[in-house]
């Protein structure tokens, strides 16, 4: 049997995929990368805000086809979608033969036999979470040179416009010697960078051992030594203490890039996005960052058209993003998630003024990144090659500690001819521009 995997969505539910791959493979199914060829397709879902959904399910429609132009005979669908609404798509859905949840991925191979028996199938269990990744070794799908670590499941903050701990669950920490073991297994396949995924990545530990454990986890991740660079993803303001700063600050193989999810700068609208942070204490944390760790990189991002946004507010926004000139910054327009409470507030903002407000933050930051970009000019950088421009080949491309991959702009090197991509390289930038680089490796 062949099978041929699609994952949506995000790094974490990329690190799920990669476990339910490696288990499959285990079992002598062999995975191919041509949905043509596979006699199963498996499709990874994200069920996060409308626009997810909808290309998920698209998605799903789309390897139907193959049971029509290919060899596909069964098509399964998993992840947060599968999770979310199972017995709706079941019913909605024929072509697929199987639907599981994101506590019960695991049972993928158990799931694929029964489909081959004739059987549908829902395996989907409710309110649960999951950090069984240390199940199987996983099968990579990033580059060879990076891969995602997961450290916890599910969320409990419960930010009232957000689904994922209905998706999702609780938040579980994984344990830490779990952890470090995957970790140390990833470095010994040639992982060079580590990029430290969950919810929160903050909470980490709070849970199982009743204090945040992030910053202790980085100094033990530091110690590995084929491990070149450490990246953290999804810090929430609210837990990023003073050891951890000192983390970020001292800890070499760590990037001085920080991914840092604000969501508004209005303290009215804070309050009923059911966020645990003041704009006050933020904008005295982005002051301590960018004291305690000059070279910083800060990520965030920002919410537009929540319920009850008034110009005001907005324009606080605006005034808040100018002010602290994020490196990289995500706006999104609000999604009205059922089953949420923001879903339930009255004032509800018309999609035609979201989209105005999207367009006009974007293009605040846009300036701010440009200039930014600019100010990189005739530094030296170190760079992982990730590629090569497919019309000029020895153009590579790859990132520096400030871009996070999938979503920060690339560095075009043009003089890249002789790298491999996994290479890491030092690159003098010789042009900025709004989201990316051009230099020239020394």
């Amino acid at each position: 049997m062949k099978l041929g995997a699609l994952s949506l969505g995000c790094s974490k539910n990329l690190v799920d995929g990669e476990v339910m791959l490696g288990l499959i493979e285990k079992h002598n199914i062999e995975i191919v990368d041509n949905p043509e060829e596979a006699d199963i397709l498996l499709v990874n879902t994200c069920g996060f805000i409308e626009a997810a959904k909808e290309e998920s399910i698209n998605a799903i429609l789309q390897m139907a086809e193959y049971k029509i132009t290919g060899n596909c005979k069964y098509l399964i669908a998993t992840g947060c979608l599968a999770q979310r609404y199972a017995d709706e798509l079941f019913k909605d859905i024929p072509e697929v033969d199987a639907f599981i949840g994101t506590d019960t991925f695991h049972d993928i191979v158990q799931v694929i036999e029964a489909v081959i028996k004739g059987e549908r199938v829902v395996h989907v269990e409710k309110g649960q979470s999951s950090t069984r990744t240390n199940l199987t070794p996983r099968k990579l799908t990033t580059p060879g040179h990076m891969a995602y670590l997961k450290i916890a499941e599910g969320c409990d903050n419960c930010c009232s416009y957000c689904a994922i701990p209905l998706i999702r669950g609780p938040y579980i920490s994984k344990p830490y010697e779990l952890v470090l073991e995957e970790a140390k297994s990833l470095a010994a396949q040639g992982v060079k960078e580590i990029i430290v995924v969950a919810q929160d990545t903050t909470r980490y530990g709070e849970d199982l051992y009743g204090k945040v454990r992030l910053a202790e986890l980085l100094k033990d991740l530091n110690a590995i030594e084929s491990i070149n660079w450490i990246r953290v993803m999804y810090c929430y303001p609210n837990n990023f203490n003073d050891e951890l700063i000192e983390a970020f600050a001292t800890l070499d193989k760590v990037c001085k890039y920080i991914d840092i999810p604000l969501q508004h700068a209005s303290d009215n609208i804070l309050s009923s996005m059911n966020r645990h942070d003041k704009k006050a204490d933020v904008e005295a944390l982005l002051k301590k960052l960018r004291k305690c760790i000059p070279e910083i990189v800060i990520r965030t991002t920002f919410i537009v058209g929540f319920p009850g946004e008034t110009a005001n507010d907005f324009t606080e926004l605006k005034d808040f993003v100018q002010e602290h000139r994020f490196e990289n910054t995500g706006v999104f327009q609000y999604s009205q998630e059922e089953n949420t409470l923001a879903a339930t507030m009255t004032n509800q903002i018309p999609d035609e003024v979201k989209e105005d407000r999207f367009h006009e933050l974007m293009a605040i930051q846009a300036e701010i990144s440009e200039s930014i970009r600019k100010d990189q000019e005739d530094k030296i950088f170190e760079v992982v090659i990730e590629g090569f421009n497919p019309d000029e080949p020895n153009v590579a491309i790859g990132r520096s500690y400030r871009e996070a991959p999938e979503i920060d702009g690339d560095i075009f090197i043009e003089n890249g001819e002789g790298l491999k991509v996994g290479d890491f390289v030092q690159v003098r930038i010789s042009q900025g521009f709004t989201y990316e680089l051009i230099g020239e490796k020394l």
